[in-house]
């Protein structure tokens, strides 16, 4: 009797605790229904996370699969505002359907975390229905301000990059943090942890597939989306683009030839091994002295030079594609690469025949025009170059611009790119016969790229 008397008070604390994450998920349940009620498009969103108890947690948080909540937490901001409650699990399921906890890669963590937060509670604040909107503080209207004249779409990308540029105080960084934290980011995926045979990243892949039927699903009812989502949709269109790496991107423009190397794909060893037994020392084949590969060889690069065009702009994109092109596996030893200069009117044409000259033309870039934007005089000025014989076999063109100008009606007869950087883009309508390639700045030295295809 005496034992089991002291085992009572532990055992009535544990069916306590039982009772109350098993009302915490009850309540979690209840604000999905509220949440998918007002806004439909986030069904297979909302019940992509399980919902469980684990007191190892601050608060709340997720790993991509679980949606863990501390015991007793969300009853007690139940109790203060059901609304709380709907915009936390909102704020969980738009770090999942963004990405967040995989995304990080070489990003400093504390502010990656911030920028996430941020990009979530700038969503939640744009959706006005009456589920999950709470008046904003004057330090968010504030914030939020300061960011939009920077940037267009407030994901978390963005939001890193022009944090990093503010070069906050100590005092503001933790103003923002007690402002936009509200979750436990310690189950998000770590860069430099060692990675088993890739739970992490399916979890990854089947928000992905989320977010894009999210995507289809709002377009198709887009009037009851974009009455309070505007926000939502264009982050959505960002996150959906395709990614390519940019050096697969530029082998569009590559031709197949000959060059002076040893071919080890194209050599018999059998029959080399069957020489040597058979002689001692005369193999009856020997590898091949030339191989057939795909690199760059007529090429042409038109940087918009007008006023709206940054000119720190285009020297990312130019350092970029230096970065490609001067890799040996991309060059020929003798190429045939024009870098134009435009803005209504050609400015400049410079002739690239080596890396050497690429090299130059880097060292030395001079931008001309600053007047307005039109692309025609560019495709104008090549046509004629064709038509003189200065390439032989041009396979395509690269145009750095803003996307602000007029564009050619006809279809030229090689390949042609629009290139955007991201942190100055807005979804400008190429004509259908052109790609539209988005670079992000803030992921250049992963040559990692975007790109919208035909």
């Amino acid at each position: 009797m005496r034992e089991d008397a002291a085992w009572s008070p532990i055992l009535r604390e544990q069916g306590a605790l039982e009772e109350l994450a098993a009302i915490g998920v009850e309540i979690i349940r209840n604000a999905r229904n509220e949440l998918y009620l007002s806004m439909r498009f986030l069904d297979v969103a909302l019940n992509g996370l399980l919902p469980v108890a684990d007191n190892s947690i601050k608060g709340i948080g997720t790993d991509g699969t679980l949606l863990s909540f501390e015991t007793g937490y969300i009853c007690g901001w139940y109790r203060r505002n059901p609304v709380y409650v709907n915009r936390m699990i909102l704020h969980e399921t738009f770090h999942c359907l963004f990405v967040h906890p995989w995304s990080r890669k070489k990003r400093t963590e504390e502010y990656w975390n911030l920028a996430c937060d941020i990009a979530v509670e700038s969503l939640i604040d744009g959706i006005h229905k009456p589920c999950v909107h709470l008046p904003m503080s004057p330090v968010r209207v504030e914030f939020y301000g300061r960011l939009r004249k920077k940037i267009k779409v407030l994901n978390a990308e963005s939001i890193y990059h022009t944090m990093q540029e503010m070069e906050l105080s100590e005092i503001e960084y933790e103003r923002l943090c007690r402002e936009f934290c509200r979750d436990d980011h310690s189950r998000w995926e770590k860069e430099d942890e060692k990675k088993s045979p890739n739970p992490n990243r399916n979890r990854k892949n089947d928000w992905d597939d989320k977010r894009e039927k999210m995507q289809a699903e709002m377009e198709a009812f887009s009037n009851e989306a974009a009455d309070d989502s505007k926000e939502l949709m264009d982050q959505l269109a960002v996150e959906n683009r395709e990614r390519y790496d940019y050096r697969k991107f530029l082998r569009k423009f590559s031709v197949l030839k000959e060059t002076v190397q040893i071919d080890p794909d194209a050599f018999d060893y059998v029959f080399y091994n069957y020489g040597m037994q058979l002689y001692g020392n005369m193999p009856l084949i020997e590898p091949l002295e030339t191989k057939e590969v795909r690199r760059i060889e007529d090429f042409v690069v038109v940087i918009d030079t007008s006023m709206s065009c940054s000119g720190e702009l285009v020297k990312k994109f130019l350092e970029e594609t230096y970065g490609v092109l001067a890799q040996s596996e991309s060059f020929f030893k003798k190429v045939n690469i024009h870098i134009l200069q435009c803005d209504d009117k050609v400015r400049q044409d410079v002739k690239i025949e080596s890396e050497e000259d690429l090299r130059n033309y880097m060292d030395h870039m001079e931008l001309h025009g600053m007047g307005g934007t039109d692309f025609r005089p560019a495709f104008l000025h090549v046509d004629q170059m064709i038509k003189a014989g200065k390439f032989s076999r041009l396979r395509g063109l690269l145009y750095f611009t803003d996307g602000y100008g007029t564009f050619p009606v006809k279809m030229p007869p090689y390949d042609t790119a629009f290139v955007f950087m991201r942190d100055n883009y807005t979804d400008a309508d190429v004509p259908p016969w052109a790609m539209k390639v988005i670079l992000d700045p803030e992921s250049m030295e992963d040559v990692g790229r975007v790109l919208d295809g035909r």
